[in-house]
């Protein structure tokens, strides 16, 4: 065999395997059935369905940075006549929704924690969560723990005047139960109310709301079954006015020593959207507490609030108003926007007693506030807002009035 054989033969070889190798079939594994997330477009934007259900799911919230400081009367821990310090908190909102053949059933859940420079000195700790909100509606029905009747939205309206700090009256969440009977914009509300006193007997608000293009307007209503020295803790404080010690023991109506010990208020108001310019709201409120009671009560003068849930100071002068009227006026300028809010309002006789020497004095508090701020739209869904209250309490007499100067700084990025 010579060279030229060997060579023909090992190509003959090769092509022959190469032909075989071709002709074997290729196998290609099956791919895993994936269940891919679908976009929910029945409730507005961020909604999906939940894998294998007809539940549409939205998760949002935001991340804030901010820094409070809040001047005289507060003091902080080295004695200056101010208090400051920041603040980091995260909100998650869960909105769970589907339909049914009785309505949209809804489940909304919030949940929140905030680190405190002052209530936490050492940041290492962290804070923990807490539920913040919690309700089920289908249709009208609405069961849970969130924002009293008297603040919440029903219409998107309710809650205070157009600034962050909404100068907004007797704002606190408690368990309720209430209907929404909603058509053409109108809506008509009725709710019941856990007054945490342990009686069987509940708080009841009724509320009519009208929401447009335009704006919307509202009548808030509600009884207030038990108001006694247990819906009114905390408000006995010290506080120095023009440098005497002055506490302020709350009101003391012939209410709490009759046994008729019931409370009644009303409110209202309207919201008026681009009647000045484009992108602008004006917005004007007003309530009158026939009776002394929590829903009319504020914390006028108060330590760096966002902060601490435990006065450190004895700055706090919480107020229960008889009645306070306010505006607020909100434009926007591209990624500018700008806010003002002013309250004027009279609070019921309180009682001040002089702790030095026990000296008492019954006199009806004047009140006003203003708000003004300014925010920016970093960009998308990053903002800052820079914000600046003062408010004013005047008791008159041999007491006179007391006034501070707070504010704000903040960073916040929603999703």
């Amino acid at each position: 065999m010579n060279l030229k054989s060997l060579l023909l033969g090992s190509a003959a070889a090769l092509v022959a395997i190469t032909g075989a190798r071709a002709a074997d079939a290729v196998v290609v594994a099956e791919p895993e059935p994936v269940d891919y997330v679908r976009v929910c477009d029945v409730y507005g934007k961020g909604f999906y369905y939940i894998p294998g259900t007809e539940t549409c799911l939205s998760v949002g919230g935001y991340v804030r940075f901010q820094y409070n400081v809040a001047g005289d009367p507060a003091r902080n821990l080295e004695g200056d006549d101010y208090q400051a310090g920041s603040s980091v908190r995260a909100r998650l909102n869960f909105d769970a929704r589907e339909e049914t053949e009785l309505g949209t059933l809804r489940a909304f859940a919030r949940v929140q924690a905030q680190n405190n420079t002052i209530a936490q000195p050492d940041s290492s700790l962290g804070a923990s969560y807490v539920m913040d909100q919690a309700y089920v509606q289908l249709g009208g029905l609405l069961v849970g723990y969130r924002d009293s009747l008297w603040t919440s939205g029903v219409g998107g309206l309710e809650d205070g005047l157009l600034t962050d700090s909404d100068l907004v009256v007797g704002d606190f969440n408690t368990n309720q139960v209430s209907y929404t009977f909603a058509v053409n914009g109108f809506s008509a509300t009725l709710g019941l109310e856990d007054d945490r006193t342990g009686d069987i007997v509940p708080d009841v608000h009724a509320k009519l709301v009208y929401s447009g293009a335009w704006g919307g307007a509202y009548l808030s209503a509600v009884y207030d079954e038990t108001y006694n020295p247990v819906n009114a803790n905390g408000i006995t404080n010290t506080i120095a006015i023009n440098g005497v010690p002055i506490s302020i023991v709350g009101t003391f109506p012939t209410l709490l020593r009759d046994g008729n010990n019931d409370a009644f208020a009303l409110k209202g108001g309207v919201l008026l959207k681009n009647l000045i310019a484009a992108d602008s709201q004006l917005k004007i409120e007003g309530h009158y507490a026939f009776d002394p009671t929590v829903y009319a009560g504020i914390t006028a003068i108060n330590t760096v609030s966002t902060l601490s849930s435990n006065q450190l100071t004895n700055a706090g002068v919480p107020i229960i108003l008889e009645w306070a009227a306010g505006a607020g006026y909100a434009q926007k300028f591209g990624k500018v926007g700008l806010a003002i809010a002013g309250q004027y309002g009279k609070t019921f006789d309180s009682r001040l007693v002089t702790p030095i020497n026990g000296v008492t004095f019954i006199g009806q508090g004047e009140y006003w506030a203003a708000v003004g701020n300014v925010g920016y739209a970093i960009t998308n869904n990053f903002a800052a807002l820079g914000e600046v209250s003062y408010k004013n309490v005047d008791f008159g007499g041999p007491v006179g009035d007391v006034d501070q100067v707070a504010g704000f700084l903040r960073l916040q990025r929603n999703f």
